[in-house]
């Protein structure tokens, strides 16, 4: 049996080098990175200006909110530790947020960032979204799951880091 084997490759990858399957695997990661990104910024930014999140008591408080889930959380100590500074919590919260989706989204300590992603989501779902039923109803655990390609892969492209690491390439000093 013989193997036919296309000659002409239509190329149309950013570099001309790649078929655009090349070129679309390649930047896979690129629309999650965006999303997780955009959304964590939002997050952060959402808690900072609203007025009622940032205390530790009364309707959208940060602190009535906790007190609620309190109960219901898999891990209540961690609640109980938030719990002894509320607004301290909701600030580490929010600054934490604005810092892994910028960090995701411009490719600055792509794994780094990613990892923190991955646990705040991880104690929000342990805490606020561990009693929905059905366990898919809750977010939480979808945000921790899209966290884990880019903990894998980092951010090596259109980024930061990749900027860091053809610069250090280009003068020697990283291999």
């Amino acid at each position: 049996m013989t193997h036919g084997m296309r000659t002409g490759m239509h190329t149309t990858g950013l570099d001309g080098h790649r078929t655009w399957r090349e070129t679309a695997s390649h930047y896979a990661l690129l629309p999650l990175r965006v999303f997780l990104g955009v959304t964590f910024i939002y997050a952060g930014l959402d808690k900072l200006t609203d007025s009622a999140f940032m205390k530790s008591g009364g309707t959208g408080s940060i602190g009535d909110t906790m007190r609620a889930a309190r109960d219901s959380a898999a891990i209540p100590a961690l609640v109980d530790l938030a719990l002894k500074s509320p607004v301290g919590f909701g600030y580490a919260m929010a600054l934490g947020e604005l810092a892994v989706g910028i960090g995701v989204l411009l490719g600055l300590f792509g794994r780094l960032a990613a990892l923190g992603g991955a646990l705040i989501s991880l104690s929000l779902w342990l805490t606020v979204s561990w009693a929905t039923t059905p366990y898919y109803y809750g977010n939480d655990l979808a945000y921790l799951m899209a966290w884990l390609p880019l903990i894998l892969a980092g951010t090596p492209y259109l980024s930061l880091d990749a900027a860091w690491r053809a610069r250090r390439r280009m003068t020697g000093g990283y291999r």
